[in-house]
C-alpha cells in the first residue's frame, strides 16, 4: 500500500518575508493522517489555523496568498512545492508573521529542512486526485490545463522579451517518473527585473527582496554575482512555482499539466475550475504497487 507520510521531527527555520519584508520563524511539525497541510499563524493572540487549499487562496499578485477569516499568509507556494516534490502529505507549518520566509529563493532550503527533519510513514493510504477528463483555463493569449495521465507530467512555456531569458530555453516538459524534483527543480530561484522594483514597493511588495533571495536582472544581464544555478533557471523557477500551486488541491495529483506564460492567479482559476467540475475528478488509492499504473508507483518510488 502506498502511505500518506508526514515528518517524523519538529524543525525550525528563520528568514525574511519576501514582499512582506517581515522577519518570520517557521516551525515545521508531524500532523495526523488526513490533516494535508495547515498552516498556522502563531503571532495572533488566538492563532488562527489555515489549510493549503485552494479555495482559501485570496490573492495572487506574484504569489499565492492563503486568507482565512482576514487572516492571510503570503508566499505559500515555494514550501508547498517542497512538500509536493517530496511527498509529504501532512504537516503543520507554524509562523509568527504573515509570510513564509523567502528563504534563498527556492525550495531548495524547505528541501533541506524537510530531509533534517526525517520523513515517516502514517498508516493510512495514500489519497491521490486523479484527472479524468480535460479543464482548460484561458486569459487573453495565458492558458492553463490540466488532462487525463497515469503519472504526474509538466510542460510550460513562458515569453519575456529580455536578451538573457531569450537565450535560455522558454519551454520546458518534465514527467516526475523519470525526473528527479531535487535535482532538476528544487535550486531554481524565483526572478525579477531592477526596473520594477520601485513601482512593486510603492504597491508594497517586494519589500524583502534582493540578490541573496532573487534573480535579478537590468536591461542586460543578471546581477547576482554567482550567476544561474541552470541555463534555463528561469523555466524551471515556473515548474516549481506551478507544483506548490497544484499541491494545494491538498493531495497528490496524478494528470498532466501544461500552460503558456500562467502564473498563480491563471493556476488557481484551474485548480477551482478542476474542484468545481465533479466528473474531472476522482480520489484514489493503491492497496499494492503492482495495481497502481507504472507512473504512479514510478513516481511514489522517487519519495522513498
Amino acid at each position: 500500500m502506498f502511505r500518506q507520510r508526514t515528518l517524523k521531527s519538529l524543525v525550525s527555520a528563520s528568514g525574511v518575508g519576501l514582499h512582506t519584508g517581515q522577519k518570520v520563524r517557521m516551525t515545521l511539525r508531524q500532523a495526523p493522517a488526513d490533516s494535508g497541510i495547515v498552516f498556522r499563524r502563531v503571532d495572533l493572540r488566538s492563532p488562527v489555523d489555515i489549510p493549503a487549499r485552494a479555495d482559501l487562496v485570496g490573492e495572487t499578485r506574484l504569489s499565492s496568498c492563503l486568507v482565512r477569516e482576514g487572516v492571510k499568509i503570503y508566499t505559500v507556494e515555494h514550501l508547498m512545492s517542497a512538500l509536493g516534490g517530496l511527498g509529504v502529505d501532512n504537516a503543520y507549518v507554524d509562523l509568527d508573521a504573515p509570510e513564509v520566509p523567502i528563504m534563498d529563493g527556492s525550495a531548495a532550503p524547505f528541501v533541506l529542512l524537510v530531509q533534517q527533519a526525517g520523513i515517516t510513514e502514517q498508516g493510512a493510504p495514500k489519497r491521490f486526485l486523479r484527472v479524468t477528463r480535460r479543464v482548460e483555463v484561458k486569459d487573453g493569449d495565458k492558458w492553463a490545463r490540466l488532462e487525463p495521465y497515469d503519472g504526474y507530467k509538466l510542460a510550460f512555456s513562458i515569453e519575456f522579451k529580455h536578451p538573457v531569458i531569450e537565450r535560455s530555453t522558454q519551454s520546458v516538459a518534465v514527467d516526475f517518473a523519470e525526473t528527479s524534483y531535487l535535482k532538476e527543480i528544487a535550486r531554481a530561484r524565483t526572478f525579477g527585473f531592477m526596473h520594477e522594483v520601485e513601482d512593486l514597493r510603492e504597491s508594497g511588495l517586494a519589500l524583502g527582496g534582493g540578490l541573496d533571495n532573487a534573480l535579478v536582472l537590468d536591461e542586460y544581464r543578471v546581477l547576482n554575482s554567482d550567476g544561474l544555478r541552470f541555463a534555463d533557471e528561469f523555466i524551471r523557477h515556473k515548474l516549481l512555482d506551478a507544483i506548490g500551486d497544484l499541491y494545494l488541491l491538498g493531495r497528490p495529483l496524478l494528470g498532466a499539466f501544461s500552460a503558456h506564460k500562467s502564473g498563480h492567479s491563471l493556476n488557481n482559476r484551474l485548480l477551482r475550475a478542476l474542484l468545481a467540475d465533479s466528473a474531472a475528478l476522482e480520489t484514489v488509492t493503491f492497496e499494492r504497487a503492482e495495481e497502481a499504473p507504472a507512473g504512479v508507483a514510478r513516481l511514489v518510488a522517487q519519495f522513498a
